[in-house]
């Protein structure tokens, strides 16, 4: 599995998103300048993600992006899934099929696959909340901080 940059950016907004204690509608700038990102890119990674049902879009001058769901309710695997990315860990194009030995390690990799899987969604949002803010707390750091 690699982690794009479409997927890196996805979580850190919504991230972002969670960490705001005020949870009302945060604007597309706040959350790029916030976390250092690019701010049109930032916009079409947001749009799949409201799209998928993860976050609502508020219109108006005070309005922005807030999660639709709590952060116990999004996982890893759903975010990314979201911006597109895959969520199977290890491909297994090279195997041959045929001998013993290679289908004893296709079958090691495809349990390991499935534990990496069931990982990534065990993690959620409120997982990354919580560590955040511990660290936010452990290192003095104000609300807003680049995660």
């Amino acid at each position: 599995m690699k982690l794009t940059t479409k997927g890196y950016y996805a979580v850190k907004a919504l991230l972002d998103l969670s960490l705001q204690s005020h949870h009302q509608p945060t604007s597309v700038n706040t959350i790029a300048n916030r976390q250092n990102l690019p701010a049109p890119y930032l916009e079409k990674i947001l749009i799949k993600i409201r799209q998928a049902g993860l976050i609502k879009s508020v219109r108006g001058s005070q309005g922005g992006y807030i999660l639709a769901l709590s952060p116990e309710n999004i996982s890893l695997g759903d975010i990314l899934i979201a911006v597109g990315d895959k969520v199977e860990p290890l491909s297994f194009d090279n195997f041959n099929h045929e001998s013993p030995e290679d289908w004893v390690t296709m079958t090691l990799w495809q349990r390991l696959n499935q534990k990496l899987k069931e990982a990534i969604f065990s993690i959620t949002l409120a997982d990354l909340y919580y560590d955040a803010r511990s660290r936010q707390a452990s290192q003095g750091e104000q609300n807003n901080f680049i995660i």
